[in-house]
Parts: C-alpha cells; sequence; structure tokens
C-alpha cells in the first residue's frame, strides 16, 4: 500500500508564500552564521587527524516547493571553511535543508566540490530543538553517490547528522560519515561539529517579499 495520494498533480491549496513562518525545527538555523571553533577528525596515512577549523554559513529562505500534492519549506545554504588565519578553503558545500510539514520529514542534501553528492532524511516534530538526519549507501531514495576514485579509496556507506537548537540563539551540529578505506580492515568514522553564532538575519523569500 503506497503512503501516496492517487492524484499525483493537483497541488495543495493551503501553501503560505511565507517561509520563514513555514520552516518547522529549521526556523532556528534560518539567518548567516559563523563557527569559530569547528573541529574535524579525518582519515590520513599514519592515522586520524584532528583539525580545527572557521565556517561561515548562510541559509536563507526558498519559496515553497511542490512536487503536485506535496510541499516543501526549506533553505538554500552555502557552507564555506577555512583553517585559522588561513584564506584557501578547507571545505565547501551548498544544498538545502528541507521540511515537509505534512509528515513532520527533514531533508539535507549537501554537494561537495569533490564529486560526492548526499541526501539524508529523519523526522522531527514542527517545535523540536533536536533531530537526527541519516543517509545511507544503500538507501534508493536517500542516499549517497561519490566519483569513482572515492569509491574506490574511501567509499562513504552512511552519513549521519545531529542538530541542536539552543535556547541562547546558536544552534549546532554533530556529523559522522562511515568510510570504507581501501586497504584498512575497519570502518573510519570522520567527524565533524561545530557550535554556529548569528550574525546576520535571513533574507525573505522572493514570494514573502512581494
Amino acid at each position: 500500500m503506497t503512503q501516496f495520494p492517487e492524484d499525483i498533480y493537483t497541488e495543495p491549496s493551503n501553501v503560505d508564500v511565507d517561509t520563514l513562518r513555514n520552516l518547522g525545527p529549521l526556523r532556528g538555523m534560518a539567518g548567516i552564521w559563523e563557527g569559530p571553533r569547528g573541529l574535524d577528525v579525518k582519515p590520513k596515512a599514519e592515522g586520524p587527524k584532528k583539525q580545527v577549523y572557521v565556517e561561515h554559513i548562510e541559509l536563507q529562505p526558498i519559496d515553497p516547493q511542490t512536487n503536485g500534492p506535496q510541499l516543501f519549506y526549506g533553505l538554500r545554504y552555502h557552507t564555506h571553511v577555512v583553517k585559522p588565519d588561513q584564506v584557501k578553503t578547507y571545505h565547501d558545500q551548498v544544498g538545502y535543508w528541507l521540511w515537509e510539514p505534512s509528515t513532520s520529514t527533514v531533508i539535507h542534501t549537501l554537494t561537495i566540490p569533490r564529486a560526492q553528492i548526499v541526501m539524508a532524511v529523519g523526522k522531527a516534530s514542527a517545535d523540536a530543538k533536536q533531530f537526527e538526519l541519516v543517509a545511507t549507501h544503500d538507501s534508493g531514495c536517500f542516499g549517497i553517490r561519490s566519483a569513482p576514485f572515492l569509491e574506490y579509496a574511501f567509499k562513504t556507506v552512511e552519513f549521519r547528522i545531529k542538530v541542536t537548537v539552543s535556547s541562547d540563539g546558536t544552534w549546532s551540529y554533530d556529523e559522522d560519515t562511515v568510510l570504507i578505506i581501501r586497504g584498512k580492515p575497519d570502518p573510519f568514522h570522520h567527524t565533524d561539529r561545530n557550535t554556529l553564532i548569528k550574525i546576520g538575519e535571513p533574507t525573505p523569500n522572493p514570494l514573502a517579499r512581494k
């Protein structure tokens, strides 16, 4: 039995054009943020290496999105990461955070310029202050796709991110990317975590500005 309606074309009639009012658990993430004390634990030939980093991330509301009867509200984001006191990019990432009110579903998409994409999913209430999303390599819908070299040398089999929106106006994430590294007997947990401090408010989405 499918969870979807027979009518796959008719769009919902109750769309609110103001995305910021309809982001559910993502509302506390909207805006421009900096995280000066990130920590990355990554694989190197000699073993795990810890690296601190500085992060700038913008999360801006997009107009409501529909797939026939399905309705999403969301944030488009760009993350730029450098090592302390350096200019060269350490990590760059773009994607969307999406909220589907009718199913209490959060979706996180990410693309990085090392030829890899991920789409993770989780459930949360509209007023949740903490939620976790997961993507696995073998998932038919919410999964992980990498270019051939990464599949050969650093195969990502699971991605997990836990988000916490705090009462002090900050939000934080804790990521665990599980890798199968060529020549290593055990999976490697590539972890990242940071706390983001707001430095700018979000810009209302185009429909709301009209």
